[in-house]
């Protein structure tokens, strides 16, 4: 049987199960996408490399099934570059495909070696030729690795001549990939076992990253039988519900600072959790490492390296409440001092919901308004944007995983409208609310035609303290900081210019009526909103990054 290379490469995707590529088309791969729409498979055309390459990427983190991105080459690549360093620094699946020049060294149309660029980064690279044993090979590779061991990116590198060149081949029969999960060996499950279990009195508290999204049940059996208090990182919040008795998040720091047994499910000693050091941890805590990537265990951790298990998240916690019911054991749940502080700090949080100042809104007085209106089961809520997206992780608790996005490990900027309309394309029934600050809008803001092109119905709510971080007072003398963005830019103009819904919000009650219709009109007639809420700028000062800092101590 004849078939054109495109038209067979496309047919080889659909066996793996690819049934949505996101992407930007130019010469030559603009054909090879409509091959795709041809045949079925559904092609989401942004405006920008950048935007697609965030959208794929966050595909593959909701799916679990490799996110596809089709880029032209050259100049085309180097733009997806940031969603493939997301991928790679999240461990989130996705498959980059690129056209490329074949007049390498000679000056050619968006000359560059791909191959070359990427092999060193990447889990897998490899090129087309029209011998149909190397397009099969290359593409079982590439699904292949990028979800073997730990997930990550490949690359798939489609010479422009193979556009109009046919082979002779019959579809090629595969067979679905599924990830081989693996569990660490007895003596090292046992050695964790006696730790946690041989003193009563120690301070025990477990960490859930997003490196556990998919073994939500195995441990909330643990949290549950075992009684253990647990805080999530950003995005693993709903692995167990927020409204969890044993949640000690709102009294993280100290549930940190008292800590003495940490178990870390899925989670690396980065910066997000202060690279488990002083001051914010206890210098002699143990950590024990659970993390299917055997080069994370260990990482800033030499006290507790012995105790690390490498293995599916969801297989070894299993084995261990198995192994832990053998010792009859429990723990005595929250201290009375974490107790005292989570009550504390929720009271903190209901005064900071009911102060306004100068007659402007502020964070806390429009997420107390929008959480009155979402269902957390239904909703989904991206957030972006320094303030906007810290402001949301205490503002908006869930109770399900994979509910909440944001910038992840890189804290990137600009992956709002990608994440956004990935995460409707990947659970359509869900309503999807991305929160962006005016900064974070900028980037990725003309993605809005997109969404409406799409029919999508995203609901986006810009807020607009006309500035980076802490935005702008009403009155700046002499030059404007590197932080001044224009005072109460129209957004929303922006959205209805792009075919978007929009509303300019300076009270609650205009929130409360532009949040209730966007609502609406996303689930009937799935229309896109841009709700611009102007609110109070922050307090003016030195810029300071919370996470990281760190005052010195002697050890």
């Amino acid at each position: 049987m004849t078939l054109p290379i495109p038209e067979y490469f496309t047919q080889l995707l659909q066996q793996y199960g690819v049934d949505t590529v996101f992407g930007i088309v130019g010469i030559p791969i603009v054909e090879l996408a409509d091959t795709m729409i041809g045949k079925g498979i559904k092609f989401i055309a942004c405006r920008n490399e950048q935007s697609a390459s965030y959208a794929a990427s966050a595909y593959g983190y909701l799916t679990g099934k490799p996110g596809v991105l089709l880029v032209v080459g050259g100049p085309g690549l180097i733009h997806a570059l940031a969603g493939i360093y997301n991928s790679m620094s999240n461990r989130w699946p996705l498959i980059v495909i690129a056209g490329s020049s074949e007049d390498l060294h000679k000056g050619g149309f968006q000359e560059l070696d791909q191959v070359s660029l990427l092999s060193d980064h990447l889990k897998f690279t490899g090129k087309l030729t029209t011998d149909p044993d190397v397009i099969e090979l290359v593409t079982y590779n590439a699904m292949r690795l990028t979800t073997t061991g730990t997930p990550g990116v490949t690359y798939i590198d489609f010479p422009g001549s193979l556009i109009s060149e046919s082979i002779e081949r019959s579809p090629y029969p595969v067979q679905s990939i599924s990830r081989i999960q693996y569990m660490p060996d007895t003596e090292s499950l046992q050695r964790v076992v006696k730790l946690l279990s041989s003193d009563q009195n120690k301070r025990i508290l477990v960490v859930i990253g997003k490196g556990a999204v998919n073994a939500s049940n195995e441990v909330r059996k643990l949290i549950n039988d075992y009684n253990l208090p647990f805080l999530s990182t950003p995005m693993a919040k709903g692995v167990v519900p927020d409204s969890h008795p044993l949640n000690a998040s709102s009294a993280r720091s100290k549930a940190l600072k008292e800590a003495e047994i940490v178990l870390v499910l899925g989670a690396r000693l980065n910066w997000i959790l202060h690279f488990g050091a002083p001051p914010k941890w206890d210098a002699n805590t143990i950590f024990i490492q659970v993390d299917c990537d055997p080069e994370s265990l260990g990482q800033n951790n030499q006290r507790g390296v012995g105790y690390s298990l490498c293995g599916d998240i969801g297989l070894t916690v299993k084995s261990l409440i198995e192994k832990l019911k053998l010792e009859r054991w429990a723990y005595q749940g929250l201290s009375r001092e974490l107790r005292s502080a989570i009550k504390l700090n929720h009271e903190k949080l209901a005064k900071k919901e009911q102060i306004v100042h100068h007659g402007r809104l502020n964070y806390n007085k429009v997420y107390q308004c929008l959480r009155t209106f979402i269902d957390d089961s239904r909703t989904i809520i991206v957030s972006e944007g320094a303030n906007t997206m810290d402001q949301a992780r205490i503002s908006f608790p869930t109770d399900y995983p994979k509910h909440r996005l944001d910038a992840g490990t890189n804290a990137t900027m600009g992956i709002g409208l990608g994440y956004a309309i990935a995460a409707k394309i990947a659970r359509p029934d869900k309503s999807i609310v991305l929160l962006q600050g005016d900064s974070a809008f900028g980037f990725s803001a003309m993605e809005i035609e997109t969404a409406v092109r799409n029919r999508l119905g995203l609901v986006i709510i810009v807020m607009n303290n006309s500035g980076i971080y802490h935005g702008v007072g009403q009155k700046v003398e002499g030059s404007l900081p590197s932080t001044a963005l224009s005072q109460d830019c129209r957004y929303d103009l922006v959205g209805q210019g792009l075919g978007a819904v929009g509303y300019i919000v300076h009270t609650l009650q205009e929130l409360e009526n532009a949040f209730k219709k966007s609502l609406q009109a996303s689930l009937i007639a799935q229309e896109t909103s841009v709700i611009n809420v102007i609110i109070e700028a922050g307090k003016q000062g030195k810029l300071s990054f919370g996470w990281q800092t760190v005052k010195k101590e002697r050890l």
